[in-house]
């Protein structure tokens, strides 16, 4: 597969994330009964799924690696941040002011992810 045609459905896939988050984010905010949708359950693991491997395509592609590159060690600690800050906004804070804080804490995560994509560094927020 071409390197352009994996970059972009790599990007695709982060701004489907993105938009999948912030819509089953809203939901819970306003406890809509359609975050519990089965479509709604299922889509997003299917889009990172296709995120995670286009990911590893292009890392094998570019031949930039997890604890080789520190930016991209950087990515992928903050992706189980991430992981974990939203299923803790959407699932498993006990309380609404936790999953509140839990869904602003992985956005915080998400765009340092972006960042230090972008920037190619481990230290994008100072930047």
């Amino acid at each position: 597969m071409e390197y352009s045609l994996i970059k972009s459905i790599h990007l695709t896939c982060v701004v489907l994330t993105f938009l999948s988050f912030s819509l089953r984010y809203y939901w819970m905010l306003k406890s809509d009964p359609l975050l519990g949708a089965k479509l709604v359950r299922i889509l997003p693991h299917f889009i990172d799924t296709i995120l995670l491997i286009s990911a590893i395509v292009l890392s094998l592609r570019l031949h930039q690696y997890p604890f080789v590159d520190h930016w991209l060690t950087a990515k992928v600690i903050a992706l189980l941040v991430y992981i974990y800050f939203g299923t803790m906004a959407l699932k498993r804070g006990k309380t609404f002011r936790q999953r509140a804080l839990f869904g602003i804490l992985a956005y915080l995560s998400f765009f340092y992810i972006v960042v230090a994509a972008l920037s190619k560094s481990a230290w994008a927020w100072l930047l």
